[in-house]
């Protein structure tokens, strides 16, 4: 009986959720949206001035112009609205293999990704990716879900526990625990996979080669050395990851060359 008061009430909500907040992702895939895309972009603005004020930030010009040349191609392959943004790039010294971009144009790399992006090519990847999430608007997504698995969880908890306050409590940590492999990741391996279909077009229109995603990937996996197994990751394995990428190629390398004969020919040069 109690089971089945469970069941009524998450389909209930989530009934709920779909009706109110259905979205579609550029590749296709549903979304649940319930963020205010604003306040996301100021939450995001915060935390990236945060961010520039409490790190160390790259004083090298020959660093900060390579990064920056990649980054330019990019964003002006963007599709409007996106390409009409004011981007803001933060490149930080440290030795970190990240980079990432927020939600409102807000782009950070670390130095260290250069260990991996060893060339403009594999860099335009790393970047691509990074903004598809914020095309894609994952961390709505994200923070959408975020704040529907939390409700649902402590009304979970409050049923299974049956009004004990220390079976509720014990029941609540049981289900973060379930979250932790697979419902409240930063982002899902969906997300992950998606970023990389739509980064791979990016990057492409900007004249970049996307055959160098398959090496850039494979210097991420040596650099950060032996790969938990994929379920408990946020990213897809890497052989799953470069056969998915691999399989784009149909549709990237003619992107690829329609930039190359249109005279869109990136000229990055990386720092010695």
């Amino acid at each position: 009986m109690l089971m089945i008061r469970l069941r009524n009430l998450i389909a209930l909500v989530a009934g709920l959720v779909v009706l109110t907040a259905c979205a579609t992702s550029p590749t296709g895939r549903s979304q649940v949206i319930l963020k205010s895309d604003d306040e996301l972009e100021a939450l995001a603005a915060k935390q990236f001035a945060e961010m520039k004020a409490s790190m160390p930030l790259m004083t090298d010009q020959a660093t900060i112009d390579y990064i920056a040349c990649v980054a330019n191609h990019i964003v002006l392959a963007l599709d409007e609205p996106h390409s009409q943004m004011e981007w803001e790039m933060a490149i930080f010294d440290v030795d970190a293999v990240n980079a990432f971009a927020m939600p409102g144009g807000k782009i950070g790399v670390m130095k260290g990704i250069l260990k991996a992006a060893r060339n403009q090519h594999q860099l335009a990847a790393v970047i691509g990716h990074e903004i598809a999430h914020v095309t894609a608007r994952h961390s709505n997504e994200r923070a959408s879900r975020g704040s529907f698995s939390e409700v649902g969880v402590q009304v979970a908890a409050v049923l299974l526990g049956g009004g004990n306050q220390g079976a509720t409590y014990t029941a609540y940590e049981a289900l973060k625990a379930g979250e932790a492999l697979g419902i409240m990741l930063p982002f899902s391996r969906a997300q992950e996979s998606e970023a990389d279909v739509i980064g791979l077009k990016y990057m492409a229109k900007a004249g970049f080669d996307p055959r160098q995603s398959v090496p850039l990937w494979q210097n991420m996996n040596a650099e950060a050395g032996k790969a938990p197994a994929e379920f408990l990751s946020t990213h897809p394995s890497s052989e799953r990851r470069i056969d998915q990428l691999v399989g784009q190629f149909s549709v990237t390398l003619p992107l690829y060359n329609d930039a190359q004969t249109a005279g869109d020919v990136p000229n990055c040069i990386a720092p010695e």
